[in-house]
């Protein structure tokens, strides 16, 4: 029998199994597809702190100070670059909004977002617009490779001893005296604590345990051009419209921030809107002009939970004992992944978190059934 089985085998679970192994528990990985097939593989790769939700920050700031020494924890580097995050304003009303929002953050106790004007913005970024006003900015953010940080959170917990059944689908949860009885398809397994770490299809598994939470399927678009000359070092966003936009050393450039597509969740597929993408190009191109003769090579989109307050669900089932969640991260979980997977170790094997987690309880949408 394992200590745990964590269903899921993106970022969010393979770092809690990775966490659960370095403190000597045996740990079965279960994924339908592959590790990082979904939202975990395919994002825009931001490791942000800024424009976080309150309750996101405490979480958000812990987890950068493990992403400036990932290597030591996973032994890859993970393509991981702290250029910084800038969010533009375009306008002197946004240039307001970033200021307040600065100020919110400080009341909270917290220092890492700074205005900056027109001078420092364009030191920072060279090639924006003129009609750019000033910024917010997270001087040690950055951003890594998607991929290459779920496979290495993976291999390194595979290397730790934790078991990996990849391609196998969960079909039934029972808690048989002080074990969880797993069913799948390739055949039961039993563990002593169940980890839910499914992603866009963790209500299905929260289901089984009897916690109903309204998680929204969602395909974030994204868009990739040819190779360019160098010209901006920190990833950018907008305060005022969608836009997630890098350029990475082989010069291409990343561009997201919101735009959907249509998921199918059960077929596990995704169709482009490309009146959005339409939209997010023109966007890039009304912010740096010199983007406009540059070729986009292909788009895509991956599968990601939204929840209605677009913050997620960490922590304990409140329906199952030895039951756990960590799921409906809304499009900006991948810089939480380190710090998620120790927390959920903490709660596991300490019965306790060093930070907080109860604003992310799984039965603030009142729609949890009562246990029986």
């Amino acid at each position: 029998m394992y200590d745990a089985i964590v269903v899921g085998a993106g970022l969010h679970g393979c770092s809690a199994a990775l966490h659960l192994a370095l403190r000597g528990r045996r740990v079965l990985v279960i994924e339908k597809n592959e590790a990082g097939r979904h939202a975990s593989g395919v994002n825009a790769g931001g490791v942000r702190r800024l424009g976080r939700h309150p309750a996101e920050i405490p979480l958000s700031v812990e987890s950068l100070e493990i992403w400036h020494r990932i290597e030591s924890l996973v032994g890859s580097d993970c393509g991981f670059q702290a250029t910084g995050q800038v969010k533009i304003a375009e306008s002197e009303a946004e240039m307001a909004a970033v200021e307040a929002r600065a100020a919110m953050v400080r009341s909270l106790g917290f220092d890492h977002e700074e205005v900056v004007g027109r001078e420092e913005l364009r030191r920072l970024c060279p090639a924006a617009a003129p009609h750019c006003v000033g910024a917010l900015v997270s001087r040690r953010d950055g951003f890594a490779n998607p991929y290459r940080t779920t496979r290495a959170f993976r291999d390194k917990t595979a290397a730790l001893g934790v078991t990996f059944r990849e391609g196998v689908r969960v079909t039934g949860l029972d808690r048989t005296g002080d074990a969880w009885e797993v069913t799948t398809t390739a055949g039961r397994f039993q563990g002593a604590t169940l980890l839910n770490c499914a992603g866009a299809w963790a209500d299905q598994i929260a289901g089984m345990l009897g916690d109903r939470v309204p998680v929204t399927p969602v395909a974030l678009m994204m868009m990739v051009t040819a190779p360019t000359a160098p010209f901006l070092d920190p990833v950018v966003g907008l305060m005022g419209r969608p836009l997630s936009f890098k350029q990475g050393a082989n010069g291409t450039v990343v561009i997201g921030g919101g735009y959907r597509g249509t998921p199918d969740r059960d077929a596990e597929t995704t169709r482009l809107d490309l009146d959005g993408l339409r939209k997010s190009a023109r966007t890039v191109v009304e912010v740096f002009p010199q983007m406009r003769h540059v070729p986009l090579v292909r788009a895509w989109a991956g599968i990601e939970g939204f929840l209605p307050d677009q913050i997620p669900v960490i922590g304990p089932s409140r329906n199952a004992p030895a039951a756990y969640h960590a799921f409906g991260f809304s499009g900006h979980g991948f810089q939480l992944g380190p710090i998620v997977g120790r927390l959920l170790a903490e709660l596991i094997v300490d019965g306790a978190t060093t930070l907080p987690i109860d604003p992310f309880r799984v039965d603030r949408f009142n729609t949890v059934d009562s246990a029986a």
